[in-house]
């Protein structure tokens, strides 16, 4: 957008070779392929950049480099007014730029921009522009510069404590809800339905007489339909898993927050690395459930998620160069990125899909399947698998909603997140939710005699990811001030992007 305002193309001093003076780049708004170099610890008091005149097309493209994508910017060039006695506001722009920078020894800590003298934008008009800078000692560390970023009343605000304390007790609720379930009324009738084959007959009398999922143990363990697909989403979930885990962990010890762009890459090598796992659970299940397409298998575990969001970064990408945006992934970064995932995540995945096969395969059910399926009686609306699954998701929602908050105002409002240890508690409490409610969502499809349990489990869980979904478009609406098909476009797929892991 820089390039657009009519004194982006400035002609200011250049570095010589083996010079000493340090260059202040963007700091005074400028673009960063140029700079102003002044000498450490040289105060300026009053040097004049640029004095031009601004005809109508200047103005007119100023105010738009003003409110550029309704984004907060680090150093404003300009801003509207109220006026009172019109709707569309009075546009000044900032001529003076008035630069303190805090230095501990040879290190910049801070680098801090004021705008003063504001002045009308108007056509034909000529304006002075200046800069001012002065060098202020601190006792800061260098490690301990980040600090003045952190926003510690927001993050650390006593909602977000209640937040996890009222995550806490839900989990205490579900764990007792499920611990009755499975202790007081499962226990004794699964000892009974757990005997050897010798004890058919007696087994078949007794069940003549009973109701709910007691009449569906001969078929609740039959293979559940598209099992690759099945299969290669549980191993993805669980390589997911224990890949945010990680990341989580490796934000708390390294300080991620700290360098740009470096939670993207450790989720990256992360996942790579992490590929074994989701090859070795899909295996594992498909083997159990006695698959046999193991080629199609192995293919559809390791490339679902990639590929899904290769799908969404690629559309993104074409609308970035499209507007010309500097948000485009650049074409060598695309090329690493699928490096890593050719030769390190790939092969992982296949070699856990071997060893899952091999290792976890044998089936271990603890009753026969019966030759003929049972017929699944119909039932109230609210015992259907489509409204068990959209149910499970609610609590599990409920119990991250807060997070979620603090998460989409770090991403989409430029506030560095830095409580990765809430954010692990929440997690856990999410993962701990997630169990109890898919327990309970099957023990009532069950109950209901209807034995295809294994997809509405999944979706149980999954559910709650079209919750998070639907928050973030009410988050847009009403938390930000995007507008336009670029902004919606990136908020949207990047959303997306999230919900599908």
């Amino acid at each position: 957008m820089w390039k657009k305002v009519p004194f982006a193309n400035l002609n200011l001093m250049k570095q010589r070779s083996g010079s000493s003076r340090m260059q202040l780049r963007t700091v005074i708004g400028l673009n960063s392929s140029w700079g102003t170099f002044v000498d450490m610890g040289y105060f300026v008091r009053a040097l004049t950049l640029s004095s031009l005149p601004f005809f109508s097309c200047h103005v007119s493209a100023l105010r738009n480099a003003e409110s550029s994508d309704d984004l907060p910017l680090w150093g404003f060039v300009g801003e509207l007014h109220p006026d009172r006695n019109s709707d569309n506001g009075k546009h000044v722009l900032y001529t003076h730029k008035n630069i303190i920078i805090k230095y501990n020894k040879d290190q910049i800590i801070h680098v801090n921009l004021t705008q003063e003298s504001p002045k009308p934008l108007e056509a034909g008009r000529i304006f002075d522009l200046t800069y001012s800078i002065k060098w202020i000692p601190t006792n800061v560390t260098f490690a301990r510069r980040f600090d003045v970023y952190l926003d510690y009343p927001f993050f650390e605000h006593q909602i977000h404590w209640f937040s996890v304390f009222n995550s806490f007790m839900m989990v205490i609720f579900l764990t007792g809800l499920v611990s009755m379930i499975l202790m007081r009324t499962l226990r004794n009738d699964y000892a009974k339905y757990a005997r050897e084959d010798d004890d058919l007959e007696t087994l078949e009398r007794d069940v003549s007489e009973e109701s709910g999922w007691k009449l569906v143990h001969g078929d609740v363990f039959r293979p559940p339909y598209n099992l690759v697909l099945l299969s290669a989403v549980v191993g993805t979930g669980a390589q997911l898993a224990l890949l945010v885990l990680l990341v989580i962990l490796l934000a708390i010890v390294g300080t991620l927050y700290v360098g740009r762009g470096a939670i993207v890459t450790t989720f990256i090598l992360c996942y790579a690395f992490t590929s074994f796992i989701s090859g070795y659970v899909s295996g594992g299940m498909y083997s159990r459930n006695g698959g046999k397409s193991w080629i199609k298998s192995m293919i559809l575990t390791a490339c679902l998620f990639p590929f899904m969001c290769f799908g969404i970064g690629f559309i993104l990408n074409t609308v970035a160069i499209f507007y010309g945006s500097l948000a485009a992934i650049p074409f060598g970064t695309m090329v690493v990125v699928f490096v890593i995932w050719a030769f390190i995540s790939f092969p992982l995945a296949l070699l856990g899909t071997v060893v899952g096969r091999n290792w976890s395969g044998a089936p271990n059910n603890p009753c026969r399947v019966k030759t003929i399926p049972r017929p699944i009686p119909e039932k109230k609306w609210y015992l259907t698998p489509s409204v068990v699954s959209l149910m499970g998701g609610l609590l599990p929602f409920g119990s991250i909603f807060i997070e979620m908050y603090f998460i989409f105002t770090s991403f989409w409002n430029y506030k560095v997140y830095y409580v990765y240890g809430f954010m692990l508690l929440v997690f856990l409490i999410l993962i701990i939710v997630t169990v109890c409610v898919t327990i309970v969502g099957t023990y009532f499809l069950l109950n209901a005699e209807n034995y295809h349990w294994q997809w509405t489990s999944f979706f149980s869980a999954a559910s709650t990811a079209v919750y998070v979904y639907l928050y973030s478009v009410y988050y847009y609406h009403v938390k930000t001030k995007m507008s336009g098909f670029f902004q919606t476009s990136f908020y949207f797929g990047y959303t997306l992007m999230f919900c599908l892991g």
